[in-house]
């Protein structure tokens, strides 16, 4: 069938007016215009790179048009016409790739790598999968408040060969979540031909293996792209589920302007110039007497004016300002905490009890607070904190998940986008791993990127003393203290696990919160039984001393109370740091004043700790006031071995009283 009778049959079938087909128009021209118009700038060096979506802009057009205004999107570098389409005024999109603070980044970051609430956007990061199992979160956010509203997100079909993908649509499919997803197939990935990035002849056809709906649509057809997505998307409101959708089109320019299309043979290219959705579309308006000249050149210098007039706007703003104070105070979104204080009574709790009443609290405080994790609900979790949860909150708020550690993260920022809270319940911290990018690269950044807060909690259940070999007793924080954005708490009390968690869910920024399962059942304490917070950042003074600071968290905070129990003579100062970021370095300083000698000691190995930086900090710092070498205690520098001898031998612990003998030696 050519384009002309596709373009008759969709025009029937759906008996789209005039104004219509002129409005489909209008916003298929418009982002070719303006992409033509940023190859030239591109070529003047007025902007840095350029992504192009020439050939494909059918897709965006048709897919923005067919949801509604409050519905999200999540797109990708090529699909301009998705912002053009939800009329962002063009001196704000011009500013944006121009790095001026009249962007959406405040020159943080570039192209379309970014969000705004106020048109129900959520851009893309450069590692493209994360955003479908972001699509998830706010499809489900939609469905716990009972909206009967879907979500679209694109990939390329590059992005399909990635983890996050199998993963966001499992989760889609198994929690019937209303996402259309959207897989532009345009022929390569950077070079990469189709041919070698999957078997399978259409891409659409993978939607069997997830009991999924599945659609193959000609993208460069804007008539077909509009009118049955239009169908699909009411359909799907009215009968929530995930559709996967496959546009089949091409790229028509390198993946970016420096790659070039040395690669793509001629003929292709030719071919594929024919099906052009721009100017087949004008072409059929013409013919059928819609599209006159008179009225072509109306809409040809009405976009022409607004493209001249917001790149005069943007020519006149200045470049963006490096200021280091705001820079510094975007990495976390602002919070004023408000110390909760508790009643009087109190209750005598295990370490595993303060965080199932802190979790238990929380949920009875935020109704807008949903738990996910594999075995949370009916099971109760693998050390059944969540036990009984269901039964007083829910299925729907207490959720078991598939194992797909990354995906449930990227859930629980979708969740963050619409107004929820999320805690993600890591089974146990050393499957971060399969997480990580999600993690570093979209939570921790989205309120410096675009100022999108990320409500997450993550609990990561860790340490080493319980015999559970190399994969289940990691204390891996040092690896996100090390990612500006993130907020890493480590309780090693009761009393402190509970009010800690509490205030990290009042968060709204992304924390990690370690839980010590060596301390889990073995540590009890009595805390109050009301609801209460403790402020994140604030070190505690476990016992004071005049000769050493002992500067520690987690676990060896008990190993250090056990020695010190033992030796009351040593007058050492026992500093449980509680929270690493942010950290206390006021109780540090005033301390190592104090004392003059120091001793850090970490569970964790020895290099790349979180004691080093706190080492270096204090040599920086706090230098005058040594009377000796700081000092590091830290385990081997090797797995977490199984058996009980090796495993002791690994753990710092052994060689705790010797190291404090020899820094009150010194």
């Amino acid at each position: 069938m050519n384009i002309e009778e596709n373009l008759q049959r969709a025009l029937q079938s759906y008996d789209l007016n005039s104004e219509t087909l002129l409005k489909l128009y209008e916003h298929v021209l418009r982002p070719r215009r303006i992409e033509e118009k940023m190859l030239i700038l591109l070529r003047q060096g007025k902007i840095s790179k350029w992504f192009s979506g020439i050939g494909q802009e059918a897709i965006a057009v048709g897919v923005t048009l067919a949801l509604h205004s409050d519905e999200y999107i999540l797109p990708m570098h090529r699909n301009l016409g998705v912002f053009t389409s939800r009329e962002i005024p063009l001196d704000r999109l011009f500013s944006q790739w121009q790095g001026k603070s009249n962007g959406f980044t405040k020159g943080r970051d570039r192209s379309f790598h970014f969000g705004t609430q106020d048109y129900k956007i959520v851009g893309m990061i450069s590692h493209l999968g994360p955003q479908l199992g972001v699509a998830d979160g706010i499809a489900l956010a939609h469905k716990l408040s009972n909206e009967a509203k879907i979500t679209a997100v694109f990939t390329g079909e590059g992005g399909t060969s990635e983890g996050d993908f199998h993963e966001a649509l499992n989760v889609a499919s198994v929690w019937d979540l209303p996402v259309l997803f959207c897989i532009e197939n345009n022929g390569y990935g950077l070079s990469t031909p189709t041919s070698e990035q999957y078997r399978c002849e259409h891409l659409a056809d993978r939607a069997k293996g997830y009991g999924m709906e599945s659609h193959i649509i000609d993208g460069n057809n804007i008539l077909d792209v509009f009118t049955k997505l239009s169908t699909i998307a009411q359909s799907v409101r009215e009968r929530p589920r995930p559709v996967l959708i496959e546009f089949k089109t091409f790229r028509m320019r390198g993946h970016e302007e420096a790659s070039g299309v040395k690669y793509v043979p001629e003929t292709l290219l030719d071919t594929w110039a024919l099906r052009d959705p721009v100017t087949n579309f004008e072409s059929y308006l013409i013919e059928k007497g819609l599209l006159t000249e008179a009225l072509k050149h109306d809409i040809e210098d009405k976009i022409h004016q607004e493209i001249e007039q917001a790149l005069q706007k943007v020519a006149a703003e200045l470049a963006v300002n490096a200021d280091l104070h705001t820079e510094l105070n975007d990495v976390f979104a602002p919070v004023e905490f408000i110390q909760i204080k508790p009643g009087e009574a109190t209750q005598q709790v295990r370490f595993i009890d303060a965080i199932q009443l802190g979790l238990r609290q929380s949920l009875e405080r935020f109704e807008n607070l949903v738990l996910m994790g594999q075995d949370v609900a009916a099971y109760g979790g693998v050390f059944k904190i969540t036990e009984g949860f269901v039964e007083k909150f829910g299925v729907e708020r207490i959720r078991n998940t598939p194992i797909c550690e990354s995906a449930i993260v990227e859930t629980a920022m979708g969740l963050a986008i619409i107004g929820y809270k999320a805690i993600v319940e890591m089974q146990f911290a050393d499957f971060v791993s399969s997480g990580f990018n999600p993690i570093v690269n979209y939570l921790a950044k989205s309120y410096y990127r675009w100022g999108q807060s990320a409500d997450v909690v993550i609990r990561m259940p860790c340490g080493a003393g319980v015999g559970a070999g190399p994969f289940h007793s990691q204390t891996n924080e040092a690896w996100f203290t090390h990612t500006a954005g993130l907020k890493v708490v480590y309780p090693a009390f009761p009393y402190d696990a509970k009010g800690l968690l509490a205030a990290a869910i009042e968060d709204q920024n992304p924390v990690l919160f370690f839980e010590h399962k060596a301390l889990y059942r073995t540590i009890t304490q009595e805390i109050p039984e009301d609801y209460y917070t403790l402020p994140l950042g604030k070190a505690s003074v476990v016992q004071e001393g005049s000769k050493i600071t002992l500067i520690t968290y987690g676990a060896p905070v008990h190993w250090a109370i056990e020695v010190l129990n033992d030796h009351k003579d040593w007058s050492v100062e026992l500093i449980d740091l509680r929270s690493l970021i942010p950290l206390d370095y006021d109780t540090i300083k005033a301390s190592v004043a104090k004392t003059g000698k120091v001793l850090l000691v970490t569970e964790d190995v020895h290099f790349g700790s979180v004691t080093a930086d706190i080492s270096a900090y204090i040599a920086e710092e706090c230098f005058t006031y040594l009377d000796a070498p700081i000092k590091r205690l830290s385990s081997l520098d090797t797995p977490i071995p199984f058996a009980q001898p090796l495993e002791n031998q690994y753990l710092a612990k052994r060689k705790l009283a010797e190291a404090i003998e020899a820094l009150l030696a010194y």
